[in-house]
């Protein structure tokens, strides 16, 4: 295998982690599973009943919960697409090996 080759498929590698990286970023993690978790519970809030509405002193508990998880979901997204990953800088290249 030539150096060329060699050095092709190692900056294929680094885009591949690369774009792992981005994809497996922690913010999307979370912010998606508040933004689902916030849909359920807001729906759950707004078709709570009255004796649910009793049990918490006339506080819809889950509407409050499900529309800040909603929010929390919302702004890690936000967060995310203003701040993308960046992907690590490159390696410095090694230096010509020395001849003895």
């Amino acid at each position: 295998m030539s150096e060329y080759e060699y050095q092709h498929q190692v900056e294929e590698l680094e885009q591949k982690s690369a774009t792992a990286a981005r994809l497996f970023d922690v913010r999307r993690i979370i912010g998606g599973l508040f933004v689902v978790y916030g849909v359920i519970i807001t729906v759950a809030g707004i078709t709570a009943s009255e004796a649910d509405l009793k049990k918490a002193e006339d506080i819809n508990i889950n509407l409050w919960t499900g529309l800040s998880m909603l929010a929390l979901g919302l702004a890690f997204l936000l967060w995310l697409k203003l701040r993308p990953a960046v992907p690590p800088p490159p390696l410095p290249e090694a230096e010509e090996q020395e001849t003895p």
